[in-house]
């Protein structure tokens, strides 16, 4: 009874009253009834407890005023091995709670305990059950007019719904399970109501690779078609979507979704098992989903995160000594702004950062800071108060250079994180969360406070529509005031409210371990040293930089937490691409060349397998024996055309003969080089001027050889004229058979 004249102060209130004439009457009959009647100790009062489930599947209004009627349905379910008989579900209206830290308290009993549970408020609400065999379960519901509840003060009640019967063991009526929940009571607009910020986050997985097609479009390929599950009707983002639209929220969106949508809408591709992709097939699902969006979020404040979302521990922890990784995020936050306001048409913010589960330390908030945002989102069980308030403080703290902590409450935060698809736990979470806004609101302090919300990143569809009830119930307005992400982060702060941001040693070990590794930021700096030696040969370089800079970023996403071996294998995928893209611009492979003579030229082709140009290239030859075989000009600028090849001349010059292996090695006009050099041999024939003589020599003498034979010929037959000059008309010498054609010539033979 003290400890109930505590909670409820020194005003007999009807619920008091009520509650001390139960217990009187039950105390004035405890000498009677103990020697009739045994009445079994609270543990085993507990396990009768067990011995039925009772479970609220809904409660209407969320937060009642005068004149409702209450109504209450649910099931029981006797998990007992016995039937119950003359069993009833009744209605229990506890004390009014003192505090948050009792609502936590009261949530977390599960058992019915005499004397400290109140008793059923007037039986003609209770619902009969004449018989509930074991293992069968049975509907309920409960109707109760709010004026029967006898509630006077505002604040938050503790409800019962308990089952009370009796068994073949144990004939007395007793209550053999219960289950808890809260009731909200400010049927008044309060004097003075609390601002409540309800973040509403629109993020997703990464979806697109790096991949893209050869058209002017570049039509991008996705990992998997299951983005469009998301968005059909029934599906998460839709119901993010079509419940927040008429919320008061403020809409906090990764611009890769957007992104990735809009070019869905333009026509994609899907990659399948094989390397190969197929045309996606729905183009009309994000166009209408896309449609409903912008309809959404006119009017209302958005918050943009940088690209992808990146995750801002992993970098602080991990990525920030790897050289250019902290890079990316301002190229990232940029890229947000214009996201947002190209496909929704809407200005958004970008003054906000969102560590995951709003944990904190120095480093992180460095970097978060760093692409600009001067507002972290943060949460209370990071930059905790030491309880000397005695109330909470508004949400914005400032923790020093111009940069702002915006604390969420944790209870509120994450009071949709469980299984919501049982329709108890929904309502169970949703009165829960109602007692907790209320309670903040009655807290003792002259000054309005400010309150943030940061649910799940992405919250599952029964978590989305728990959400969106908890939200609307707070329409009404009694005790809250809906404000918008940037009004919460302007408020006054508190001065006496904690700013000390908390030590690394206090960042939480298991969001340490999800981190992404150094290893994944050293991948993600050698992707982008390839990509920045690949564009600068490229006539047309957005057609990489622009893709390949987007998957930068989606590679140091958040919401590859928890799934490491899937970000690895996405990393490795993306490195590669880009390798193979690289390796489209080559020197082609050639076969050995014969030279022949002093000097000759030797063609080497570079072929260009990209949809683009290539240029500020330099091909150059050189020759592992320079004093064999040498260029006269041993390098020679190149320019290849898309999907061509082009053939370049090098004069060679021979001092010597035999095989000589030359190098052929693209370079980029910094003097990098590119791709693979190719090697081939050269044979060289040179002639050298000891065989020239030689050959020149032999020449002579044949000259001379021939000379001396034709000056020979012509003397014998001069001396042959002579001869027969000379001798008588009529002496014909005996020179053998006459020709009888009467030409008067015959063959001279020389011995």
């Amino acid at each position: 009874m003290a400890e109930a004249a505590d909670i409820l102060g020194t005003s007999p209130t009807p619920v008091r009253r009520r509650w001390l004439r139960r217990t009187v009457v039950l105390l004035a009959g405890t000498p009677v009834l103990a020697a009739l009647v045994y009445s079994p100790a609270p543990e085993a009062q507990a396990a009768q407890a067990a011995t039925v489930d009772v479970q609220l599947n809904s409660m209407t209004p969320a937060a009642p005023i005068k004149g409702d009627t209450l109504t209450i349905s649910g099931t029981v379910v006797n998990n007992g091995s016995e039937t119950i008989t003359d069993a009833h579900v009744g209605l229990r209206v506890g004390p009014l709670l003192a505090d948050r830290s009792s609502i936590d308290e009261a949530a977390e009993r599960t058992s019915f305990r005499a004397g400290t549970d109140p008793g059923e408020i007037d039986p003609a609400h209770a619902v009969k059950i004449a018989s509930l065999p074991s293992k069968v379960n049975q509907s309920f519901t409960l109707t109760i007019p709010v004026n029967k509840l006898e509630l006077d003060k505002d604040g938050v009640y503790q409800l019962g719904v308990s089952l009370s019967g009796a068994t073949e063991s144990r004939p007395s009526e007793q209550v053999l399970g219960i289950k808890r929940t809260f009731l909200p009571w400010q049927p008044d607009p309060a004097a003075k109501r609390a601002q409540l910020t309800y973040v509403w986050p629109l993020i997703s997985t990464t979806h697109v690779t790096a991949e893209t097609g050869s058209d002017e479009t570049q039509t991008p390929v996705f990992l998997d078609d299951s983005l469009a599950e998301e968005l059909r009707s029934g599906g998460r983002l839709e119901r993010m979507v079509a419940l927040g639209k008429d919320l008061p929220i403020t809409w906090v969106i990764d611009p890769d979704l957007l992104y990735t949508v809009d070019a869905m809408t333009k026509g994609y591709r899907v990659r399948v098992p094989g390397g190969k992709s197929v045309q996606g097939k729905n183009k009309a699902l994000a166009e209408q989903w896309l449609s409903s969006l912008e309809a959404a979020v006119q009017g209302k404040k958005v918050v943009a995160l940088p690209f992808a979302d990146p995750d801002l521990a992993s970098l602080a922890h991990r990525g920030k000594d790897v050289s250019g990784t902290l890079g990316q995020l301002r190229p990232a936050t940029d890229k947000a702004k214009q996201a947002v306001e190209t496909v929704l048409h809407v200005p958004a913010s970008t003054d906000f950062s969102w560590p995951v589960d709003g944990a904190i330390d120095p480093s992180i908030v460095n970097v978060a800071t760093s692409a600009g945002a001067h507002n972290i989102l943060t949460r209370s069980d990071s930059l905790s108060e030491s309880g000397a308030l005695g109330y909470t403080p508004s949400a914005a703290r400032p923790i020093g250079a111009g940069a702002t902590a915006v604390v969420a409450d944790a209870e509120l935060s994450t009071a949709f994180e469980g299984d919501m698809l049982s329709a108890g736990n929904s309502t169970l979470a949703v009165q829960r969360f109602l007692a907790h806004s209320l309670a903040l609101n009655l807290q003792k302090t002259d000054e309005q406070r400010s309150f943030v919300v940061t649910p799940q990143r992405m919250p599952g569809v029964s978590q989305v529509q728990t959400m969106a009830d908890a939200v609307r119930a707070l329409q009404a307005g009694r005790w809250i005031q809906p404000v918008d992400l940037e009004t919460a982060a302007a408020a006054k702060p508190d001065p006496s409210a904690a700013t000390q941001v908390p030590g690394a040693g206090q960042y939480p070990e298991d969001l340490r371990k999800q981190e992404l590794p150094v290893a994944a930021f050293e991948k993600i700096r050698t992707t982008q040293n390839t990509l920045d030696h690949f564009k600068v040969i490229l006539a047309a370089p957005d057609r990489v930089e622009i893709p390949f800079g987007n998957t930068t970023n989606r590679e140091m996403s958040t919401s590859w937490r928890g799934h490491p071996a899937e970000a690895a294998l996405y990393r490795d995928q993306v490195q590669d691409y880009l390798i193979g893209l690289t390796e489209k611009v080559k020197v082609v492979p050639k076969s050995d060349a014969t030279l022949s003579g002093h000097s000759a030229t030797i063609p080497v082709s570079v072929q260009n397998s990209l949809v683009q140009d290539v240029r500020g290239l330099v091909l150059r030859v050189k020759s592992a024996n320079p004093t064999r075989l040498m260029f006269g000009e041993a390098e020679q600028q190149v320019t290849v055309q898309g999907d061509h090849t082009q053939t370049v001349k090098f004069t060679a010059n021979a001092t010597a003969s035999g095989p000589v292996e030359v190098t052929a090695q693209l370079f980029t006009k910094d003097g990098v080089p590119y791709g693979k050099e190719r090697k081939f041999t050269v044979d060289a024939t040179e002639i050298t001027p000891t065989v020239m003589l030689v050959i020149a020599g032999g020449v002579l003498l044949l000259v001379l050889a021939g000379i001396k034979m034709y000056a020979s010929r012509k003397r014998v037959a001069a001396r042959a004229a002579a001869e027969e000059s000379t001798q008588p008309s009529d002496e014909s010498p005996d020179t053998g058979p006459q020709s009888t054609d009467g030409s008067g010539t015959g063959e001279t033979v020389d011995r």
